[in-house]
């Protein structure tokens, strides 16, 4: 049962703590500018903030979202020291992401080091693919050192095949496409509720345009950049993890909010490429699964933008989408109408309840 949620954001620049109860109304909202440097220091002011709000609960373990399993983790695992040195081998795969996932587990290991920890991925969901779609087509001696697709947003995914049966029962057992458009984005194509392919590959760089990051493109121009302008690993490192996508094109934001609210030429061009990327991946993703019976929506663009979902909507409708223009702007959930041929949804995503059950599926079972 929910009891609380919230989140420690702005870390580096303005940190804040803010949780609400299982109603949803507020329990806090502390700037903690004074107190919190780093990672390991919000976690003291959460564990402070704990324990002053829940005094008769005892903490019985703590999950993580990890973002790169790799080869070897295809489900959640109790963390160890030993698991922690593998998955610090994976970041370079994930530079955004799993340095940070990792260190706040090593903090938790610093303060609490008797208490279990569950390490719950987001490559796990996708590790049922055919060794096709998985395929990167490179040599096999190069494919053997880890080189392969791997899929991420996982407890994302999860959730929403998780919940589809009773949310939209028509489509669960078909086959589906779901969107998470954040600022990662990515599409999943689901086939009865099992992770077929998806738009992202070996790093969080391939496929959609992203807040950051560019999606896919050329890997010629990579070498480009190395070979031609000279460009150091690092430097190719920041423009691809950092200065490209939304924020690269229009040179104003990776927010699509701004986006869509400004009149600049570049960031129209922006939210253009991200539509047209979209709706490419879906017609590329449809062919996959043979046919498309819903689309879903999800994540902070997906749940929010009706703006963005009606224009990638209207790109597919070709495919039998046609839009209910008044369910959309309501945020659905169903946003097509009765006589549409494939069906959209808007579904909010809830990867923290996914992380939640495997915690306590580990705890169970150990």
């Amino acid at each position: 049962m929910l009891v609380a949620k919230g989140q420690v954001e702005g870390i580096g620049t303005r940190p804040r703590l803010s949780a609400k109860d299982k109603t949803g109304e507020p329990l806090v909202d502390q700037d903690l500018s004074a107190d919190v440097h780093d990672g390991a220091s919000a976690l003291d002011q959460l564990a402070e903030w704990l324990s002053s709000n829940f005094d008769r609960e005892s903490l019985v373990a703590v999950g993580h979202r990890v973002v790169h399993g790799g080869q070897q983790f295809a489900r959640p695992a109790l963390v160890t020291a030993e698991i922690v040195q593998e998955l610090k081998a994976l970041s370079p795969l994930a530079p955004l992401h799993q340095p940070f996932n990792l260190a706040a587990i090593e903090a938790v290991f610093g303060r609490l080091p008797g208490l279990p920890q569950v390490a719950c991925f987001d490559t796990a969901f996708h590790r049922g693919h055919s060794a096709v779609a998985d395929l990167i087509p490179l040599p096999e001696d190069l494919r053997a050192r880890g080189l392969q697709r791997y899929g991420f947003h996982g407890l994302s995914y999860e959730y929403i095949a998780s919940v589809l049966p009773q949310v939209a029962p028509e489509i669960a057992a078909g086959r589906v496409l779901v969107a998470h458009l954040g600022s990662g984005a990515s599409i999943c194509a689901l086939d009865g509720g099992r992770s077929v392919d998806s738009s992202l590959g070996f790093t969080a760089l391939d496929g959609l345009c992203m807040g950051s990051r560019p999606g896919g493109m050329d890997p010629g121009v990579v070498l480009y950049l190395f070979q031609e302008l000279g460009m150091s690993t690092r430097e190719v490192e920041d423009v691809l993890y950092r200065k490209s996508g939304l924020l690269g094109i229009s040179g104003i934001s990776n927010d699509m909010r701004a986006l869509v609210s400004s009149d600049e030429p570049a960031a129209r061009l922006a939210v253009d490429y991200f539509v047209y990327r979209a709706a490419r991946e879906i017609g590329s993703l449809t062919a996959v699964l043979g046919g498309l019976d819903g689309l879903v929506f999800t994540a902070g663009i997906g749940e929010n933008d009706a703006e963005i979902r009606r224009r990638i909507c209207e790109a597919c409708a070709w495919l039998g989408v046609r839009l209910n223009i008044e369910a959309n702007e309501e945020s659905g959930p169903r946003i097509t109408t009765g006589d549409s041929d494939v069906s959209a949804w808007v579904i909010p995503t809830d990867e923290e309840l996914m992380i939640a059950r495997h915690t306590v599926a580990q705890l169970l079972a150990a």
